[in-house]
């Protein structure tokens, strides 16, 4: 049999307290240091946990060549080397490895850089609800922040004294200035009222939709969009949880890009879209009923197609993912609706249900715009009061 190692690894040396009674006994401070090897390989589904003696095999099996499992076998131990291919951070080339190897090869073929690889899937979320954390020890307002945490660093940088800066022209707001003052996160949605299929258009083609492509070759294109992207490579997809719109069935779409359409993927009640908008927002219910919610999930073998194994690859098609929600939410204050941002997701419940292979393709934020609701329930920050007068 051949083997390999897996493409991209990290070995995290970690260290656990845990509580040691006779220690406290003996004047001691009552804790004992657990040390354990952590192995992070992106391609598997969570972290495994190693032993001493595999940290030396993992170090020596070649990344890119095939060996023979006996050559292996003849410098490391056998059944060290079978656990370590039963764990799939050695890849075996035989069908009982086979679910490993595609996986590590899918990988291998997207060009990840290896540190962004390994951030990326293991912060991932699922099944978490954002905010009980805080609820949980009474955090519910800012003050209480304040109070449990002191107070945080100083509301602006400064680089110099006040007396060596110069002062700039304050500009008479034109309609962009307005417009941007106007925009503030919205928490509270009004679903009795639909949004109109016009606006709802308007809004994904201004937003996501392909303003022209120049074709360069048969199977290559320049694509132009409203917002910019590295290479001009536009690598993020818009799947969109539709729940209170004018001609639209409630459910799971994807917007398609290039023929500005909406493509069903699975009709839903009003009940379970709901329920799936909270599993997809980490519980974030303020969000939750709004009328359009927006995946934002980069194709990252399109951007790494361009920007192989690069180190700054990955912050542009984050970059990507907060020009497009800019660009929305600006459009959605433009029609008088309200619209949202939030990274606070479960990406793991995102795939499942949308059928994404998380390395390839994988939710980096949620958006959303609906009309807002007349009574304010939720909190909202709007601190020139553009959008609530008290």
């Amino acid at each position: 049999m051949l083997i390999r190692r897996c493409a991209i690894l990290l070995i995290e040396p970690r260290e656990r307290l845990d509580f040691d009674f006779p220690s406290l006994l003996e004047g001691g401070d009552g804790l004992r240091a657990e040390r354990e090897w952590i192995a992070l390989a992106p391609h598997l589904d969570g972290e495994v946990t190693l032993g001493v003696a595999e940290l030396t095999p993992l170090g020596a099996i070649p990344v890119h060549s095939w060996m023979e499992f006996d050559a292996a076998a003849a410098e490391h131990d056998a059944t060290v080397l079978r656990t370590l291919l039963g764990k799939g951070l050695l890849i075996g080339a035989t069908s009982e490895y086979s679910e490993f190897r595609k996986r590590d090869d899918a990988l291998r073929d997207t060009h990840w850089h290896a540190p962004a690889a390994v951030a990326h899937a293991f912060s991932r979320w699922q099944g978490v609800a954002a905010g009980e954390p805080l609820r949980g020890i009474g955090i519910t307002s800012v003050a209480d922040l304040v109070e449990k945490l002191g107070n945080p660093p100083p509301h602006f940088g400064e680089r110099a004294l006040a007396g060596r800066r110069q002062a700039l022209t304050r500009p008479s707001p034109g309609v962009i200035d307005t417009l941007l003052r106007r925009r503030a996160t919205c928490r509270n949605y009004d679903l009795a009222r639909r949004v109109p299929f016009s606006t709802f258009s308007h809004l994904l083609h201004r937003a996501f939709g392909a303003q022209a492509v120049h074709e360069v070759t048969a199977e290559a294109a320049i694509v132009k969009k409203t917002s910019p992207s590295a290479g001009g490579l536009h690598p993020t997809e818009a799947y969109l949880l539709v729940q209170g719109v004018e001609d639209v069935a409630i459910g799971l779409y994807h917007y398609h890009a290039g023929e500005h359409a909406l493509e069903p993927m699975q009709s839903l009640t009003t009940p379970a879209a709901r329920e799936l908008a909270n599993r997809f927002l980490a519980q974030q219910d303020w969000f939750a009923n709004a009328h359009a919610i927006v995946v934002l999930a980069p194709r990252f073998r399109r951007n790494f197609w361009k920007y192989r194994n690069h180190a700054k690859a990955y912050r542009a098609v984050t970059l990507d993912v907060g020009h497009l929600s800019q660009t929305l939410q600006i459009s959605a204050t433009e029609f008088g609706l309200g619209a949202f941002v939030t990274s606070a997701i479960n990406e793991i419940d995102i795939e499942r249900t949308l059928g994404l292979e998380p390395m390839q393709e994988c939710p980096l934020a949620i958006c959303g715009f609906g009309w807002r609701a007349v009574e304010r329930v939720h909190t909202e920050f709007d601190p020139l009061r553009a959008v609530w007068s008290e």
